[in-house]
């Protein structure tokens, strides 16, 4: 079973942020939590997982849940920060479905595993009255994809009392390799027999919640949810789910600030 999609650790890692920030004079924080996202893959289903929630915040480094990195330039509201992040979009062969890549007119066991990479890039957000803005761009620095990913995300906290909710949306622009790796097939797959198809750069929207409830001190309750939707081209992959054209993740998880 593979961890969490991406829209759902993007969430987590903004959930992380507002816990840093509502409590800065503790550096560690630590706690469990579990994940349960809607796979997009043919005939996988639901993914599952126990989380461990570890972060750190210094003066110069930061590591939130799955990713990490140091603050090049921090003044006002404004931040500049290079990041190091984990990529969970890839699937095992055995966890797709026989029956629904048959549909789909894959065989299976003509399938190749796709990996898991680590992504380098840098972020820089603005945060003021009117809420926060993020613009990211990150790399595949492990020759899985040896694609990239852009993204914008806008948030805006709501205070009641302790508690801080957070609507939030963005969109992410996948490359050309990045998208053809996951959800495209490979040209040793195509000499196989395996359909050749390759989406392209795509686009994918998303919308969530984030929540932070701080109790009993310096422990918090931290969860979302979030949604987002394959477009077109992501959709006619023979390797997704037939009919499916989005996918919904949640999470929850509690931790303490020392």
């Amino acid at each position: 079973m593979k961890p969490v999609l991406p829209a759902l650790l993007i969430s987590f890692l903004a959930s992380h942020h507002a816990m840093a920030q509502q409590q800065q004079q503790q550096r560690w924080g630590l706690g469990l939590g579990a994940a349960v996202s809607d796979s997009v893959y043919a005939g996988e289903g639901t993914r599952v997982r126990a989380v461990p929630l570890l972060t750190y915040e210094g003066e110069r480094f930061f590591w939130r849940g799955i990713g990490g990195g140091a603050h090049l330039l921090r003044q006002g509201g404004l931040s500049l920060d290079a990041t190091l992040s984990a990529r969970f979009d890839g699937i095992d062969r055995k966890d797709f479905g026989t029956a629904e890549l048959a549909r789909r007119g894959v065989d299976r066991a003509l399938v190749d595993d796709r990996d898991d990479g680590l992504d380098l890039g840098l972020a820089a957000s603005w945060r003021g009255a009117y809420g926060q803005i993020e613009v990211a761009v990150k790399g595949d620095v492990t020759s899985a994809s040896k694609g990239y990913e852009a993204g914008l995300r806008y948030a805006y906290p709501l205070q009641f009392g302790g508690t801080r909710i957070t609507p939030n949306a963005g969109v992410s622009h996948l490359s050309k390799k990045l998208a053809n790796y996951y959800y495209g097939t490979l040209a040793a797959e195509a000499a196989r027999g395996v359909p050749d198809y390759g989406p392209g750069g795509a686009t994918v929207p998303r919308i969530g919640i984030d929540v932070f409830h701080p109790f009993a001190g310096r422990w918090a309750v931290i969860g979302n949810v979030s949604y987002r939707r394959l477009p077109d081209r992501l959709q006619d992959s023979p390797l997704v789910e037939e009919g499916k054209d989005g996918a919904a993740s949640a999470f929850i998880g509690v931790a303490r600030q020392f």
